[in-house]
């Protein structure tokens, strides 16, 4: 390796790849997935000797073990349980299930193949070393940390004089600039400021003895497309039972997206409404999606102050503030903020994704609210998909 290990603890990961790991492995260990590297920017070059340093950081991150302290500090967590933190003292990421590629046009490509409760952990380890190994190798690592810190003064300043005051999560594990400034981020932002209440990096939260933060993510919900007996536009409603019978209510924040948040809605009854704490914004409009969860709240009697909007979508603290001086009065509202913490220097930020897209051969797709964001690498199952959807919306609502 060129460089320090990227990655040196199996909790320097998301939360929420824990939590969906332990509805797998009490529910479906028989599902195997596929997942596949996208990086959405145009123009971006990645030369042979990247690729060389990404295999050689996997091939590290493959050589770790959880130890005996993170086990422990994962059975803290109130809704992880005693036999799920067993599974992991045996589990580690195994080399044969990763894949890395280089084309003669600096096209990288990675892909992901494994048992789901295995090859499902690799995503924010992997996006993680990407990110960081692009970033060191193309640009001069030094001048990109000192723009960062700059921009990172002038956010703490703008909490404290009152600019902003909104509360927040840090959720940049999986495009930060690097392994050691995500841990000067979050350190800062929760000892100098009162605005961040946790963040998604569960060695983070560990290490500073802050909140770790995080539910689910649109894989969980793709990977009902591949249950046979599963109806496609139902998979929102057996993830969210599955969810529930896993959780007991505790760790209920819904995202809505996966296939539309119109067709999650007819799944998010009243049982669902009273047994999930809130939901979490990730495309489309979130104005025009805020007024449509509130509406909804309401049609089933239920106070929307009571609740939780959790917007992730792309925000930067700006549009955050905006967002929270439109819904504070209305409902609770939070934020998830990522690369425009974790990754905010004079360089454009690379827009890199490992995606789900086949469980046990089968395709599976996420719609989202905003076409863009579609991912499909089988365009007829696509559109199979929307047409199964649109079916149910029209004959159902």
């Amino acid at each position: 390796m060129k460089f320090a290990p990227i990655v040196e603890s199996l909790l320097d990961t998301d939360l929420y790849k824990f939590n969906m790991d332990q509805v797998i492995f009490h529910k479906h260990t028989d599902l195997c997935g596929q997942y596949y590297f996208k990086c959405r920017n145009k123009g971006v070059v990645f030369t042979k000797e990247m690729a060389e340093e990404i295999n050689a950081q996997i091939d590290h991150l493959c050589s770790l073990r959880f130890r005996k302290n993170e086990l422990e500090y994962l059975r803290s967590i109130r809704f992880i349980k005693a036999d799920y933190v067993e599974f992991l003292r045996l589990w580690h990421p195994i080399r044969d299930y990763v894949k890395v590629d280089l084309d003669s046009d600096g096209e990288l490509s990675v892909v992901v193949d494994g048992p789901l409760f295995s090859a499902m952990q690799f995503e924010i380890y992997l996006l993680e070393i990407i990110n960081e190994v692009y970033f060191r190798m193309a640009y001069d690592y030094d001048e990109l940390r000192r723009s960062a810190e700059e921009r990172l003064e002038a956010k703490i300043k703008a909490f404290n004089d009152g600019t902003y005051t909104f509360k927040f999560a840090e959720f940049g594990c999986r495009r930060r600039l690097s392994r050691e400034w995500e841990d000067v981020v979050v350190r800062r932002f929760c000892r100098e400021t009162k605005n961040c209440v946790g963040t998604s990096n569960v060695y983070l939260a560990m290490k500073y003895n802050v909140t770790p933060i995080g539910t689910y993510a649109h894989e969980f919900v793709q990977m009902y497309q591949g249950i046979d007996s599963i109806p496609l536009a139902y998979s929102n409603h057996y993830a969210m039972q599955d969810w529930y019978d896993e959780y007991k209510g505790d760790n209920g924040t819904a995202l809505t997206d996966t296939i539309t948040t119109d067709l999650f809605l007819l799944d998010f009854d009243r049982s669902m409404v009273n047994n999930y704490t809130g939901v979490r914004h990730d495309s489309g409009d979130p104005y025009v999606w805020g007024e449509k969860i509130i509406k909804h709240y309401e049609k089933y009697g239920v106070d929307p102050r009571t609740k939780l909007l959790l917007f992730s979508d792309s925000l930067d603290f700006d549009r955050a503030q905006k967002l929270h001086d439109y819904f504070k009065d209305k409902t609770k509202v939070s934020f998830g903020i990522g690369t425009f913490v974790s990754n905010d220097t004079y360089a454009d930020a690379l827009n890199i994704v490992i995606k789900l897209q086949y469980v046990n051969g089968r395709p599976v797709a996420k719609l989202s609210d905003d076409v863009g964001k579609a991912m499909c690498r089988d365009m007829e199952y696509l559109e199979y998909l929307k047409r199964s959807v649109d079916f149910r919306l029209n004959r159902e609502k």
